[in-house]
């Protein structure tokens, strides 16, 4: 079967071309990456970056916006009596969004997943305290070493202490039942 045309054919590099300067320019294009959506819905484009976040109140520069006082330094500084200029703020309602989101409550997002707390519930209902036996068990899919699954079942108590009390106390009359 003969070989298609172009593939045996050797491509030329071309040594003219900047690569650098085509690079640059493509980034210098992009627009800033704003990762607040109370900033991002508030910014101009036709403005510099400092001029949207004095408009909004914030500070572009925290040396600035918080200095160190003088005295702190251990420099005695004499004040020529001049008090620094109130900036205007356009759009103060960004700051206040952004601490009223602040200001709510964490949401608590670590959870287990159902198999891990499955594959938990089951080694303690058939093998209760005894990890080497839970270690040589059929289950034990991914082969955890006794110190592995006893870490998984101490993760699981600090992530469901009550869920992982009532399960405890459920098992107890059932072992009562079978002596």
């Amino acid at each position: 079967m003969p070989k298609a045309k172009g593939k045996s054919r050797r491509h030329k590099y071309s040594y003219n071309l900047n690569r650098k300067r085509l690079y640059r320019s493509a980034r210098r294009r992009a627009a800033p990456r704003i990762a607040c959506s109370h900033i991002r819905h508030a910014w101009d484009p036709r403005k510099s970056v400092a001029q949207n976040l004095a408009e909004m109140g914030l500070a572009e520069d925290p040396n600035k916006a918080v200095p160190i006082p003088k005295k702190l330094l251990g420099m005695e500084v004499e004040s020529d009596g001049q008090q620094p200029r109130k900036k205007l703020v356009r759009k103060p309602y960004v700051v206040n969004e952004m601490e009223m989101e602040a200001s709510l409550p964490e949401k608590k997002s670590n959870t287990l997943s159902r198999d891990l707390i499955d594959y938990v519930r089951y080694m303690i209902q058939n093998h209760g305290e005894n990890y080497k036996e839970m270690a040589r068990d059929e289950k034990n899919y991914y082969q955890d070493t006794p110190k592995q699954i006893k870490r998984k079942i101490n993760v699981y108590k600090n992530f469901y202490p009550e869920e992982y009390k009532n399960f405890i106390a459920s098992l107890k009359p059932e072992k009562m039942e079978v002596q």
